[in-house]
């Protein structure tokens, strides 16, 4: 092949493309500028961005706070991963992988960071004693679906949604490859809910606020206009499951919270009371 790329004996980092999103990390970790993190009234601080990732701690906010559970209440501000708000100093304080979301909670006598949204979901399930069974086998399947969907997302993202949407050009190859795992990842699903109202069985637990902001958006057709390419209609307990939590309270607030794209009523940059929500969802159409 004329243009096969060779990698050459020692790997060094090319940031002379245009693209934003291939250029942002770099081979060092640490801060690269000093910026204090603001802070609001409340013992839980979130920086976040509304991306699936950020949605699942978010909804999961929401969610306790629909119970009724009020020390759930919340401050989220927004990190800006295109500007690289990610690697000021005192974001590195909270994640020191510089990657959202991240967590302080300063509800105890001393401050606990948090960070990789998975980690975030069991601290606030186990804080509140919600979404996450206390024991048994039930608690098991819950810890096994939230780990593979640690382990299979990043191909969804990092993988198909990179070569498929973000990349400065489409290739054939990668775009094959993270498709074929994407689609065996819907199946994998496909097959668990065929048999299951929820992922990990009957109960609604943090494995579903993880699984749901990726892939139930994947066939809601609202993650890289993918829908089609994917035949994600023929994954019909997916599609079953995604819209029965699409109508949940708790991810109707959470998923927008901590976006500034789209339209005027899915944009909630910060939350940080329930009428900073109210206020933009009402503005939705009927």
């Amino acid at each position: 092949m004329e243009n096969q790329y060779i990698p050459p004996k020692v790997w060094v980092n090319d940031t002379s493309g245009a693209n934003k999103w291939a250029n942002i990390n770099s081979p060092e970790a640490g801060a690269r500028f000093e910026k204090t993190l603001p802070t609001g009234e409340h013992s839980l601080q979130l920086y976040s961005l509304g991306t699936p990732n950020g949605q699942k701690v978010t909804i999961m906010l929401e969610e306790l706070l629909a119970l009724g559970v009020k020390d759930a209440e919340y401050d989220a501000f927004l990190i800006n991963i295109g500007e690289s708000e990610q690697f000021s100093s005192g974001f590195v304080a909270v994640n020191p992988n510089s990657k959202i979301p991240a967590l302080l909670d300063k509800s105890g006598d001393e401050e606990v960071n948090v960070f990789e949204s998975a980690s975030i979901l069991v601290h606030l399930a186990e804080k509140f004693g919600e979404f996450l069974p206390k024991s048994g086998a039930a608690r098991t399947q819950t810890f096994n679906w939230l780990f593979w969907a640690q382990g299979s997302a990043p191909f969804l993202g990092g993988g198909f949604g990179h070569f498929y949407a973000y990349a400065d050009e489409k290739q054939e190859y990668p775009i094959n490859r993270f498709a074929m795992e994407t689609k065996r990842q819907l199946d994998v699903l496909d097959k668990q809910l065929a048999n299951n109202t929820f992922v990990s069985g009957e109960e609604y637990t943090i494995a579903d606020m993880a699984i749901w902001p990726w892939y139930g958006n994947l066939v809601l057709g609202n993650l890289y206009s993918a829908a089609e390419f994917l035949q994600v209609d023929s994954y019909r307990h997916v599609v079953r499951w995604a819209k029965m939590l699409e109508l949940r309270e708790g991810v109707q607030r959470g998923r927008f919270v901590n976006c500034s794209w789209g339209e005027s009523w899915e944009q909630i940059p910060e939350r940080h009371s329930a009428s900073d929500i109210d206020k933009v969802l009402a503005l939705k159409p009927a």
